[in-house]
């Protein structure tokens, strides 16, 4: 299985060290559904544009993404860009999906605005 890396602001990465915040939220771009969907879910739509509004107007979004996320086991969050040893700025979670839905503005996210929601679990050693 893979590992989905998130790099984060330091006041992000603080609150999700602490375990204060558990999700983190990525616009639905087209850069962010190719990272998250499954390759064959990307061929249903001709452009990108097209395919980030199919996923932002689905009507049954929850079937979409049981079906068509990729499967991650772990999330790496990071401090900015750190080296591979500098375990301070790197903290692994178990990955526990992604939904599609608005966010919490004191973890982020816009008011009203849909993101993917990528869930976090428990520390993974």
């Amino acid at each position: 299985m893979k590992n989905l890396q998130l790099s984060l602001k330091k006041q992000w990465f603080e609150m999700t060290k602490s375990g204060i915040k558990t999700e983190d939220y990525r616009e639905i771009t087209p850069y962010w559904v190719k990272r998250l969907m499954k390759e064959s879910y990307l061929s249903i739509c001709s452009n990108d544009e097209d395919l980030v509004d199919f996923i932002i107007f689905n009507k049954d979004v929850n079937f979409m993404l049981k079906y068509h996320a990729k499967i991650f086991e772990t999330n790496i969050m990071t401090l900015g860009y750190p080296k591979a040893g500098d375990t301070e700025r790197i903290i692994k979670l178990k990955h526990a999906g992604i939904e599609i839905r608005t966010g919490k503005i004191e973890w982020g996210a816009e008011p009203n605005k849909i993101y993917f929601v990528i869930k976090h679990g428990g520390s993974v050693e």
